[in-house]
């Protein structure tokens, strides 16, 4: 990670009010930082904050807390995360930690450099380390997808002064005062019985118990998702086609009821909602269309009609007789 350089003496500079940056009504201020670097990440000024996550999140950079952020996927944990740190000009860095990622890619490896005109070998730090030695807020997404032997590696520096140490190199590395460690999951830790998150393993208790914040982010209600769409799709900014988007979201409301059921195992999210409205626009505004090829298509054939019967009972239209013709705007 050495083209990652960063001033490892920066810490937090400014006080910033929870109330003005977050819309929290809170006299509560974080520290954070007055001038900006290539990896906090940019400021969507749409973005809609849930009060109860975003005080947890707050709460690990004040305090030094680890969190994790719980929740089905599409409810935005990851960019709740990054948007916070966004408004406290924090760098962040995400680390999707999926089955591929190994020891060696956390930890680091010798690799040969050129200096002064020499090949030689140099042990080249990996995230972690390098994160560590940073004012960097660190997220690893899809935690509980980890392979073990990479989760112990990640155990030690859950300790708020958790020293790292790098026995490649015979070094004990002590994490800068503005590292912060996120996390976010599908499931929390006791692997998954739904179905849904394939590939999810069962945390080490021993390692859940270092996570000293555990926050859930579900699905929003449907006001504050009608919202968070509309600014994101600007053509829906008319009554008739708000209505349309409300509609949507009636039917992945029902998607979602039809999960906790049991009747379906997928499930529309936020995510999907906003895809199946970007992709209305594409062509020509076909709702029954769009839908069919944003979600209906991904379903299980067994469950199409149940999900055909949650369209019909939102927009009065059989999906059945819907032209497969496709016309793009």
């Amino acid at each position: 990670m050495s083209d990652l350089s960063q001033n490892n003496q920066v810490t937090p500079d400014i006080s910033i009010s929870v109330n003005q940056a977050f819309g929290i009504d809170t006299d509560l201020h974080v520290d954070g930082f007055s001038q900006n670097s290539a990896y906090v990440p940019e400021i969507d000024s749409n973005y809609c904050f849930d009060k109860a996550t975003t005080m947890a999140i707050l709460s690990g950079f004040k305090y030094n807390r680890r969190v994790m952020v719980q929740g089905f996927h599409g409810t935005g944990k990851s960019t709740h995360i990054e948007q916070v740190a966004a408004r406290l000009n924090w760098p962040c860095v995400r680390v999707n930690l999926d089955s591929h990622v190994s020891r060696i890619d956390l930890i680091g490896k010798d690799a040969i450099v050129l200096k002064e005109g020499k090949q030689i070998t140099e042990f080249q730090d990996g995230i972690l380390p390098w994160a560590i030695q940073n004012n960097t807020a660190l997220v690893f997404d899809e935690y509980d997808a980890g392979r073990p032997d990479v989760m112990f590696v990640i155990q030690r520096v859950l300790e708020s002064e958790g020293k790292f140490t790098l026995l490649d190199k015979n070094r004990v590395i002590k994490p800068h005062p503005s590292f912060r460690l996120f996390a976010t999951t599908n499931t929390v830790g006791l692997g998954d019985t739904s179905g849904l998150y394939h590939g999810t393993q069962q945390i080490n208790q021993g390692q859940m118990d270092r996570w000293s914040i555990v926050t859930a982010l579900n699905y929003l209600d449907n006001k504050k998702e009608k919202e968070i769409i509309l600014s994101k799709v600007k053509n829906y900014n008319t009554p008739d086609r708000e209505e349309t988007i409300e509609l949507m979201i009636k039917v992945a409301d029902l998607s979602r009821k039809g999960l906790v059921n049991g009747d379906i195992s997928t499930v529309m999210s936020p995510r999907t909602v906003l895809t199946w409205a970007e992709n209305a626009e594409i062509f020509d505004f076909n709702i029954a269309l769009s839908f069919q090829l944003t979600f209906l298509n991904k379903c299980d054939d067994s469950e199409k009609p149940i999900i055909a019967e949650y369209y019909q009972r939102c927009f009065g239209e059989d999906l059945m007789n819907i032209q497969s013709d496709i016309t793009l705007t």
